[in-house]
């Protein structure tokens, strides 16, 4: 709880800085973010690769692994289709597409806006971001709770990138790959997935 709370603290301040402008101009124009993120992910890389044991858990779940990221589809659509209840505007394919993004924000975002219009396609993008925020300070409880499988769920598609640092720290190294496994097939996924619920469907 106690990390969860430093990295709220740290998002706010950074939100903070960010909408008043009080940082100069060469910060808040250049993407530090994504530099950030390449060296969290070659700090996971360096971790996961020196410890042995990691490479055992796909030996170990060897065919099962694919279950990962099927269940993660499987229960972000369950979910998003039990509280379309709660929203009539929106049609169940809508709520399933938004559903779909599975935490891919920018992608999904995109391909809705493009097929269903703005609105949902404004939606869709604050849903995963949340997804994705929720992943990065709720994680510890998740694992605490309904286990470390429940961390790489709740990242969906970011469990190989933006939220693997966090998934990694209270997963385990050995979990981590899996994790990766996961987000990686949910990313590829995403582009076929969401046309097809909102065409199709």
């Amino acid at each position: 709880m106690k990390n969860s709370l430093i990295i709220l603290g740290f998002f706010a301040l950074g939100l903070i800085l960010g909408l008043t402008r009080f940082l100069p101009d060469v910060i808040m124009e250049s993407d530090f973010s994504m530099y950030a993120l390449y060296l969290l992910m070659f700090l996971v890389g360096i971790g996961i690769g020196a410890d042995r044991s990691s490479w055992k858990v796909i030996k170990e779940t060897n065919i099962k692994i694919i279950l990962v990221p099927l269940c993660v589809i499987v229960g972000s659509l369950v979910g998003v289709a039990a509280i379309s209840i709660f929203t009539p505007e929106i049609q169940i394919k809508e709520a399933l597409a938004v559903g779909a993004g599975f935490g891919y924000y920018s992608l999904s975002s995109i391909f809705i806006t493009q097929i269903s219009g703005e609105t949902l396609g404004v939606i869709a993008l604050l849903s995963n971001i949340l997804r994705e925020i929720i992943t990065l300070l709720a994680v510890p409880i998740f694992v605490k709770y309904f286990g470390k499988l429940a961390g790489i769920a709740s990242g969906g598609a970011t469990a190989m990138d933006t939220t693997l640092p966090i998934i990694s720290k209270y997963t385990g190294k050995e979990w981590a790959i899996i994790a990766v496994f996961s987000g990686i097939v949910l990313t590829i996924l995403v582009p076929f997935l969401v046309p097809f619920i909102l065409e199709v469907l």
